[in-house]
C-alpha cells in the first residue's frame, strides 16, 4: 500500500530525523550530515535537498548537485528511505520532486552512482523503472569485487 508521500526542501529541524534514517539504512554514518547540509543552508540554490514525509513523519531525502566542469548534468548523490517506509513510492517520489527541481535549474542530465552488488539490486531496479539507463560500470572501484554502476537520465 503506498502512503502519501509529501515532498520539501530539507530544514534544519529535519536533521535528527534524517539522522534516524542514516542510522537504519547504513548508507553514511549519520554524523556526517550535518556538515553535508551546511552548505545548502547557507546557499539554498547550490544543491537540491528534499526530505519525504509520509503518515509517519520524516522517512528520507534525498541530494543532488550539480558536477563539476560540466554544463547542465547534476549528479543524485544520496537517496535513503528509512527502512519502514521502503516499497512504499517515497523513493520515487523523492527522485521524481528532485528531477523537477533539477529542470528548474536549468539541467540537462542527472546522473546516479551505485554499487553492482546484490545488496544494490533494489536501488538498480528503482533507476531503471524511473527512466536512468546504466551508462557506465567501473569495476572494483569501490572495494575489491564492488563494481560503481553509473546510470544516466535525460531531463
Amino acid at each position: 500500500m503506498r502512503d502519501v508521500v509529501v515532498t520539501r526542501p530539507l530544514s534544519r529541524a529535519d536533521l535528527p530525523a534524517l539522522a534516524g534514517v542514516l542510522e537504519a539504512t547504513g548508507l553514511f554514518p549519520a554524523g556526517l550530515l550535518e556538515g553535508m547540509a551546511q552548505p545548502w543552508f547557507a546557499a539554498p540554490d547550490g544543491a537540491v535537498w528534499l526530505v519525504a514525509e509520509g503518515a509517519d513523519g520524516v522517512c528520507g531525502f534525498c541530494h543532488d548537485v550539480p558536477e563539476a566542469l560540466t554544463d547542465g548534468t547534476w549528479n543524485l548523490l544520496a537517496l535513503a528511505v528509512h527502512p519502514a517506509a521502503q516499497g512504499r513510492g517515497v523513493a520515487a517520489a523523492l527522485v521524481t520532486a528532485a528531477e523537477a527541481a533539477l529542470r528548474g535549474n536549468g539541467a540537462r542530465l542527472c546522473i546516479v552512482d551505485t554499487a553492482g552488488t546484490p545488496d544494490y539490486a533494489v536501488a538498480r531496479r528503482l533507476y531503471a523503472r524511473l527512466g536512468y539507463r546504466e551508462e557506465a560500470r567501473l569495476r572494483h572501484f569501490w572495494a575489491e569485487g564492488v563494481d560503481k554502476v553509473t546510470f544516466v537520465k535525460r531531463l
